[in-house]
Protein backbone atom coordinates (compact mmCIF):
# COMPACT_ATOMS: atom_id res chain seq x y z
CA UNK A 1 0.00 0.00 0.00
CA UNK A 2 1.30 3.29 -1.07
CA UNK A 3 2.24 5.89 1.83
CA UNK A 4 1.56 9.16 2.36
CA UNK A 5 3.71 11.64 0.94
CA UNK A 6 5.28 13.59 3.68
CA UNK A 7 5.79 17.46 4.11
CA UNK A 8 9.39 18.20 3.91
CA UNK A 9 10.91 20.20 7.05
CA UNK A 10 12.76 22.89 6.20
CA UNK A 11 15.45 24.74 9.16
CA UNK A 12 16.98 28.02 9.62
CA UNK A 13 19.72 30.17 10.64
CA UNK A 14 18.76 32.99 13.01
CA UNK A 15 19.44 36.38 10.68
CA UNK A 16 21.25 38.73 12.38
CA UNK A 17 19.36 39.98 15.51
CA UNK A 18 19.46 40.56 19.04
CA UNK A 19 23.18 39.28 19.06
CA UNK A 20 21.68 35.45 17.20
CA UNK A 21 24.52 33.79 15.00
CA UNK A 22 24.54 33.27 11.33
CA UNK A 23 27.62 30.68 11.59
CA UNK A 24 27.83 27.89 14.03
CA UNK A 25 29.80 25.20 14.26
CA UNK A 26 28.94 21.87 15.74
CA UNK A 27 29.90 17.93 16.80
CA UNK A 28 28.77 15.59 14.65
CA UNK A 29 28.45 13.11 16.98
CA UNK A 30 26.44 14.97 19.57
CA UNK A 31 24.45 16.48 17.25
CA UNK A 32 23.45 13.07 15.17
CA UNK A 33 22.56 11.82 18.64
CA UNK A 34 20.17 15.30 19.54
CA UNK A 35 19.13 15.42 15.74
CA UNK A 36 18.85 11.72 14.47
CA UNK A 37 15.29 11.95 14.43
CA UNK A 38 14.85 15.02 12.22
CA UNK A 39 18.57 14.09 10.34
CA UNK A 40 17.04 10.91 8.87
CA UNK A 41 14.36 12.01 7.53
CA UNK A 42 14.64 13.88 4.14
CA UNK A 43 14.91 17.77 4.50
CA UNK A 44 16.17 20.99 3.33
CA UNK A 45 18.02 24.57 4.68
CA UNK A 46 17.77 27.99 4.04
CA UNK A 47 21.51 28.06 4.70
CA UNK A 48 24.52 26.85 3.70
CA UNK A 49 25.77 23.59 5.62
CA UNK A 50 29.50 21.75 5.15
CA UNK A 51 29.82 18.02 6.82
CA UNK A 52 33.22 16.63 7.79
CA UNK A 53 32.99 13.34 8.25
CA UNK A 54 36.20 12.38 9.80
CA UNK A 55 35.56 9.01 10.59
CA UNK A 56 32.52 6.38 9.66
CA UNK A 57 31.20 4.64 6.60
CA UNK A 58 28.00 4.92 5.06
CA UNK A 59 25.70 6.82 3.09
CA UNK A 60 24.53 10.14 2.32
CA UNK A 61 21.59 10.91 0.41
CA UNK A 62 21.61 14.32 -1.30
CA UNK A 63 18.57 15.17 -4.24
CA UNK A 64 17.50 11.65 -4.92
CA UNK A 65 21.30 10.22 -5.06
CA UNK A 66 22.97 8.22 -2.47
CA UNK A 67 26.71 8.72 -1.98
CA UNK A 68 29.49 7.26 0.09
CA UNK A 69 30.67 8.22 3.17
CA UNK A 70 34.42 7.47 4.45
CA UNK A 71 37.09 8.52 6.72
CA UNK A 72 37.97 12.52 6.10
CA UNK A 73 34.87 12.58 3.56
CA UNK A 74 33.10 16.01 3.57
CA UNK A 75 30.12 16.98 1.80
CA UNK A 76 28.84 20.21 0.61
CA UNK A 77 25.30 21.17 1.02
CA UNK A 78 23.36 23.88 -0.67
CA UNK A 79 20.58 25.99 0.39
CA UNK A 80 17.43 24.05 -0.78
CA UNK A 81 18.91 20.48 -1.44
CA UNK A 82 17.49 17.65 -0.47
CA UNK A 83 19.67 15.54 2.05
CA UNK A 84 19.46 13.29 4.44
CA UNK A 85 21.80 11.06 6.90
CA UNK A 86 21.59 7.32 6.98
CA UNK A 87 20.54 5.29 10.30
CA UNK A 88 24.10 5.55 11.40
CA UNK A 89 25.11 6.99 14.70
CA UNK A 90 28.51 6.75 15.05
CA UNK A 91 30.19 8.87 13.10
CA UNK A 92 32.56 11.57 14.15
CA UNK A 93 33.13 14.83 12.52
CA UNK A 94 31.84 18.36 12.43
CA UNK A 95 28.96 20.35 11.36
CA UNK A 96 29.05 23.95 9.92
CA UNK A 97 26.25 26.42 9.12
CA UNK A 98 26.26 29.79 7.86
CA UNK A 99 23.74 31.97 6.08
CA UNK A 100 24.64 33.17 2.89
CA UNK A 101 24.49 36.89 4.46
CA UNK A 102 26.89 35.85 6.90
CA UNK A 103 29.59 35.25 4.02
CA UNK A 104 28.36 37.86 1.40
CA UNK A 105 28.80 41.43 2.27
CA UNK A 106 29.36 42.84 -1.32
CA UNK A 107 29.81 42.23 -4.78
CA UNK A 108 33.41 41.00 -4.73
CA UNK A 109 32.17 38.97 -1.39
CA UNK A 110 29.16 37.63 -3.96
CA UNK A 111 32.74 36.88 -6.37
CA UNK A 112 34.58 34.93 -3.72
CA UNK A 113 31.70 32.64 -2.79
CA UNK A 114 30.69 32.23 -6.00
CA UNK A 115 34.35 30.53 -6.94
CA UNK A 116 34.19 28.24 -4.30
CA UNK A 117 31.80 26.81 -6.34
CA UNK A 118 31.80 23.54 -3.81
CA UNK A 119 28.39 24.33 -2.77
CA UNK A 120 26.87 25.67 -6.43
CA UNK A 121 28.66 23.34 -8.97
CA UNK A 122 26.40 21.72 -11.31
CA UNK A 123 29.16 19.47 -12.69
CA UNK A 124 31.15 18.44 -9.56
CA UNK A 125 29.17 15.93 -7.09
CA UNK A 126 28.67 17.16 -3.47
CA UNK A 127 31.50 15.42 -1.70
CA UNK A 128 35.45 15.28 -1.95
CA UNK A 129 38.11 13.32 0.56
CA UNK A 130 40.51 15.82 1.74
CA UNK A 131 43.69 14.45 2.05
CA UNK A 132 45.88 14.39 5.67
CA UNK A 133 47.67 17.00 4.57
CA UNK A 134 45.53 19.59 4.84
CA UNK A 135 43.63 18.38 8.03
CA UNK A 136 45.66 19.68 10.28
CA UNK A 137 45.44 23.46 9.08
CA UNK A 138 41.45 22.80 9.09
CA UNK A 139 41.85 21.35 12.48
CA UNK A 140 43.70 25.01 13.11
CA UNK A 141 41.06 26.79 11.75
CA UNK A 142 37.93 24.97 13.39
CA UNK A 143 39.87 25.76 17.09
CA UNK A 144 40.16 29.44 16.04
CA UNK A 145 36.05 29.52 15.08
CA UNK A 146 35.26 28.05 17.89
CA UNK A 147 37.16 30.04 20.39
CA UNK A 148 35.54 32.94 18.86
CA UNK A 149 32.50 31.45 18.95
CA UNK A 150 32.50 31.77 22.91
CA UNK A 151 34.48 34.99 23.01
CA UNK A 152 31.93 37.67 24.49
CA UNK A 153 33.98 40.21 23.64
CA UNK A 154 32.04 41.80 20.21
CA UNK A 155 34.40 43.78 18.74
CA UNK A 156 35.13 42.31 15.25
CA UNK A 157 33.77 39.12 15.98
CA UNK A 158 32.04 38.40 12.65
CA UNK A 159 34.62 40.05 10.89
CA UNK A 160 37.24 37.85 12.41
CA UNK A 161 34.74 34.75 12.53
CA UNK A 162 34.37 35.66 8.71
CA UNK A 163 38.13 35.78 7.45
CA UNK A 164 38.65 32.32 9.27
CA UNK A 165 35.42 30.44 7.44
CA UNK A 166 37.11 31.68 4.48
CA UNK A 167 40.26 30.21 4.75
CA UNK A 168 38.52 26.94 5.23
CA UNK A 169 36.60 27.28 2.30
CA UNK A 170 39.84 28.18 0.05
CA UNK A 171 41.59 25.00 1.56
CA UNK A 172 39.10 22.64 0.75
CA UNK A 173 37.98 24.28 -2.49
CA UNK A 174 41.61 23.41 -3.43
CA UNK A 175 41.18 20.22 -2.52
CA UNK A 176 38.30 19.50 -4.17
CA UNK A 177 40.01 20.74 -7.42
CA UNK A 178 42.43 18.61 -7.08
CA UNK A 179 39.85 15.73 -6.21
CA UNK A 180 37.65 16.86 -9.47
CA UNK A 181 40.72 16.92 -11.66
CA UNK A 182 39.94 20.41 -12.37
CA UNK A 183 42.65 21.93 -13.89
CA UNK A 184 40.57 24.71 -15.38
CA UNK A 185 42.49 27.58 -13.06
CA UNK A 186 45.54 26.89 -15.52
CA UNK A 187 43.97 29.20 -18.11
CA UNK A 188 42.59 32.54 -17.06
CA UNK A 189 39.93 32.45 -19.81
CA UNK A 190 38.57 29.36 -18.40
CA UNK A 191 37.95 30.47 -14.80
CA UNK A 192 36.33 33.48 -16.15
CA UNK A 193 33.66 31.12 -18.14
CA UNK A 194 33.34 28.90 -15.07
CA UNK A 195 32.67 32.30 -13.00
CA UNK A 196 29.95 32.86 -15.39
CA UNK A 197 28.29 29.38 -15.49
CA UNK A 198 27.84 29.06 -11.54
CA UNK A 199 26.20 32.93 -12.25
CA UNK A 200 23.96 31.24 -14.54
CA UNK A 201 23.24 28.89 -12.17
CA UNK A 202 22.86 31.16 -9.16
CA UNK A 203 20.17 33.61 -11.31
CA UNK A 204 18.38 30.28 -12.25
CA UNK A 205 18.34 28.83 -8.91
CA UNK A 206 16.57 32.13 -8.17
CA UNK A 207 14.38 32.68 -10.77
CA UNK A 208 13.37 29.50 -12.66
CA UNK A 209 9.60 29.45 -11.35
CA UNK A 210 9.41 32.90 -13.30
CA UNK A 211 9.14 30.87 -17.00
CA UNK A 212 11.79 33.30 -17.92
CA UNK A 213 13.68 32.50 -21.50
CA UNK A 214 17.42 31.78 -22.25
CA UNK A 215 17.43 35.19 -23.82
CA UNK A 216 16.13 36.59 -20.48
CA UNK A 217 18.62 34.24 -18.33
CA UNK A 218 21.46 36.02 -20.73
CA UNK A 219 20.24 39.74 -20.47
CA UNK A 220 20.17 39.26 -16.21
CA UNK A 221 24.37 38.08 -17.01
CA UNK A 222 24.97 40.46 -19.74
CA UNK A 223 25.87 38.04 -22.08
CA UNK A 224 24.76 37.14 -25.30
CA UNK A 225 22.22 33.97 -25.82
CA UNK A 226 25.22 32.48 -27.76
CA UNK A 227 28.08 32.88 -24.96
CA UNK A 228 25.64 31.82 -22.65
CA UNK A 229 25.20 28.36 -25.02
CA UNK A 230 28.66 28.33 -25.38
CA UNK A 231 29.52 28.04 -21.46
CA UNK A 232 26.57 25.87 -20.58
CA UNK A 233 28.25 23.43 -23.58
CA UNK A 234 31.64 23.91 -22.58
CA UNK A 235 31.39 22.74 -19.65
CA UNK A 236 28.28 20.34 -18.88
CA UNK A 237 27.57 19.39 -22.76
CA UNK A 238 24.14 21.33 -22.01
CA UNK A 239 21.83 23.54 -23.77
CA UNK A 240 20.70 26.51 -21.33
CA UNK A 241 17.53 25.20 -22.25
CA UNK A 242 18.55 22.01 -21.16
CA UNK A 243 19.37 22.87 -17.58
CA UNK A 244 16.52 25.39 -17.02
CA UNK A 245 14.18 22.18 -17.81
CA UNK A 246 16.81 20.03 -15.27
CA UNK A 247 16.19 22.44 -12.72
CA UNK A 248 12.27 22.35 -12.97
CA UNK A 249 11.86 18.34 -12.82
CA UNK A 250 14.24 18.71 -9.91
CA UNK A 251 12.04 20.85 -7.94
CA UNK A 252 9.02 19.33 -8.95
CA UNK A 253 10.19 15.61 -7.59
CA UNK A 254 11.43 17.28 -4.87
CA UNK A 255 7.63 18.51 -4.10
CA UNK A 256 6.08 15.35 -5.56
CA UNK A 257 8.06 13.25 -2.91
CA UNK A 258 8.01 15.80 0.06
CA UNK A 259 4.90 17.26 0.42
CA UNK A 260 1.39 16.77 0.27
CA UNK A 261 0.54 19.52 -2.27
CA UNK A 262 -1.22 17.75 -4.90
CA UNK A 263 -0.14 17.96 -8.65
CA UNK A 264 -1.86 21.10 -9.56
CA UNK A 265 -0.26 22.87 -6.47
CA UNK A 266 2.83 21.39 -7.37
CA UNK A 267 2.31 22.96 -10.70
CA UNK A 268 1.15 26.43 -9.42
CA UNK A 269 3.99 26.73 -6.96
CA UNK A 270 6.60 25.82 -9.96
CA UNK A 271 5.06 28.67 -12.07
CA UNK A 272 2.43 26.68 -14.30
CA UNK A 273 -1.20 28.48 -14.25
CA UNK A 274 -2.11 25.52 -16.48
CA UNK A 275 -2.07 22.24 -14.47
CA UNK A 276 -2.45 20.25 -17.83
CA UNK A 277 0.12 21.81 -19.20
CA UNK A 278 2.38 21.06 -16.42
CA UNK A 279 1.57 17.47 -16.35
CA UNK A 280 2.53 17.10 -20.14
CA UNK A 281 6.01 19.01 -19.33
CA UNK A 282 6.68 16.46 -16.33
CA UNK A 283 6.26 13.44 -18.27
CA UNK A 284 7.77 15.08 -21.63
CA UNK A 285 11.35 15.51 -19.58
CA UNK A 286 11.16 12.94 -16.93
CA UNK A 287 9.14 9.61 -19.36
CA UNK A 288 6.23 9.34 -16.57
CA UNK A 289 3.91 11.36 -15.15
CA UNK A 290 3.83 13.24 -11.23
CA UNK A 291 1.43 10.86 -10.35
CA UNK A 292 3.21 8.00 -11.69
CA UNK A 293 6.49 9.15 -10.19
CA UNK A 294 5.21 10.19 -7.06
CA UNK A 295 3.81 6.12 -6.81
CA UNK A 296 7.07 5.00 -8.04
CA UNK A 297 9.37 6.39 -4.90
CA UNK A 298 6.36 5.80 -2.45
Amino acid sequence: MRTKAKEINEYHLSELENGKPQFNVYDLNEYQKKNNCQNTKPHIHSFYQIIWFKKGVGKHFVDFKAYDVHDNAIFFIAKNQVHYFDENPNYEGVLLHFNESFLVQNDDEVEFFLKCNMFNSPFQQPSCCIGNNITPDLEVYLSIIKKELQNINPFGKNELLRSVLKMFLIQVQRCKNEFGKDKQDIDPTQNEKRLQLLKFVTILDENFKKGFTVAEYADLMSVSTRTLLDITNHFLGKTPSQMIQEKIILEAKRLLLHSTLNVAQVGYRLGFEDPSYFVKYFKRHSQQSPLEFRKSIS
